[in-house]
C-alpha cells in the first residue's frame, strides 16, 4: 500500500537541500530532545545510526552522550547526505529497505523521517532485526494533530471557493498505535509518548514557506494533482488569521512530536512474570480477606 510518493519525498529534499539550514530549527530542537533521552540510559552504544540524518542534525546533540564512539549517517537525499559529510560517515539510503546486515548497531536514532514510510510496521521490524541484542531504538516523528491548523482551513477554504476539497496536508501516525507497533516489530520494552512544539509566525505563508524549506510539502499519493489557486490561498490564510491569531498578531501552528523507544529482546532484560507466579497475594498487602471468584463476602 503506498501512502506516500517516496521518489517525491526524494526529489523535494533535493531540491531544498541548499537552503534546509535556513529552515531547519524545529529538528534541531527535536534533535536535542531525543538525545536528552540518552541522558536516562546507564550505558553504553559504541556504534550507532542516524536513521534519517537530513544535513546531519543528530551528531552535534549527540557530542558526549551514550559512550557513542562511531555514527553512521543515512539519508534518503543523496544532496542533504552531502551536507551530512562534515559530520562523519554517511550512507545514502531509504528508511524502507535499510542495507545493513543483522545486529550491526548498538544503538538506532530516528529524528523525524519515519512519518514518510509507506510500510511503519515493516521499517521497525529491519531496524530491530539491524539492532544487537539489547540494542536501543529511539525514533521522534510527526503524529496525529500535526498542522492540524493548516488542514482546517485548507479544507475550508477549497471548499468554500471550490465546492470541493482534497488532502492537502499528509496524515500522519496516531500515538495509541506507537507501542503497539513497537511491539509487533519484536521490540522488548515498548514505550510510546508525545510532546507537542508551538511555533508562531508572522503569517499563514510563512508557515507554508519554512514547509518547503524543511522539504515537508504533502507527499501523499492522494494528494490533490491540481495547484492551489490564488483565490483558495488567500481565503486559506484570511481564515488562519481569523481562527488562529494570537493577541500580538502572530497565528500558532502545532508540531505533535511522537516519541517511540523500544529494546532489541535479550535475556537479561526484566520480563513479566507469568500467570501464578508471584511470591505474595495482594490482599496480604491490603490488609484483607481474599475471596475466591464467585465467593459472597461473609461466606463459610
Amino acid at each position: 500500500m503506498r501512502v506516500f510518493d517516496r521518489a517525491l519525498v526524494r526529489a523535494r529534499r533535493d531540491r531544498r537541500a541548499h537552503e534546509f539550514a535556513r529552515h531547519d530549527f524545529l529538528f534541531r530542537e527535536v534533535a536535542e530532545r531525543l538525545a536528552d533521552r540518552l541522558d536516562d540510559v546507564k550505558r553504553k552504544f559504541p556504534l550507532a545510526l542516524d536513521l534519517g540524518a537530513r544535513a546531519g542534525l543528530m551528531a552535534p546533540a549527540l557530542k558526549g552522550r551514550g559512550g557513542i564512539e562511531t555514527l553512521v549517517q543515512a539519508e534518503l537525499s543523496p544532496r542533504l547526505a552531502l551536507a551530512a559529510l562534515k559530520h562523519g560517515r554517511v550512507v545514502v539510503a531509504d528508511e524502507e529497505t535499510l542495507p545493513f546486515a543483522d545486529a550491526s548497531f548498538d544503538l538506532v536514532l530516528s529524528c523525524m523521517g519515519l512519518h514518510w514510510v509507506n510500510d511503519l510496521p515493516g521499517a521497525l521490524a529491519q531496524i530491530r532485526r539491524c539492532l544487537k541484542p539489547d540494542g536501543l531504538f529511539l525514533a521522534a516523528l510527526f503524529g496525529l494533530g500535526t498542522l492540524a491548523e493548516l488542514r482546517e482551513v485548507f479544507l475550508a477554504a477549497e471548499a468554500e471557493v471550490t465546492g470541493g476539497a482534497g488532502p492537502r496536508i499528509s496524515p500522519f501516525a496516531d500515538l495509541r498505535d506507537g507501542a503497539a507497533l513497537l511491539q509487533r516489530a519484536g521490540f522488548a520494552l515498548p514505550v510510546a509518548d508525545t510532546d507537542p512544539i508551538v511555533v508562531s509566525y508572522d503569517n499563514a505563508l510563512a508557515l507554508m514557506r519554512d514547509l518547503r524549506g524543511m522539504g515537508e510539502s504533502n507527499a501523499a499519493t492522494a494528494r490533490p494533482r491540481r495547484p492551489l489557486s490564488r483565490d483558495t490561498l488567500f481565503r486559506a490564510t484570511e481564515l488562519y488569521h481569523r481562527r488562529f491569531a494570537q493577541k500580538d498578531g502572530r497565528v500558532r501552528a502545532r508540531f505533535q512530536i511522537n516519541y517511540l523507544t523500544g529494546w532489541a529482546p535479550h535475556e537479561d532484560q526484566p520480563k513479566a512474570l507469568k500467570p501464578g507466579s508471584a511470591q505474595h497475594r495482594l490482599a496480604q498487602a491490603l490488609g484483607t480477606e481474599e475471596h475466591s471468584a464467585g465467593d459472597k463476602a461473609g461466606r463459610k
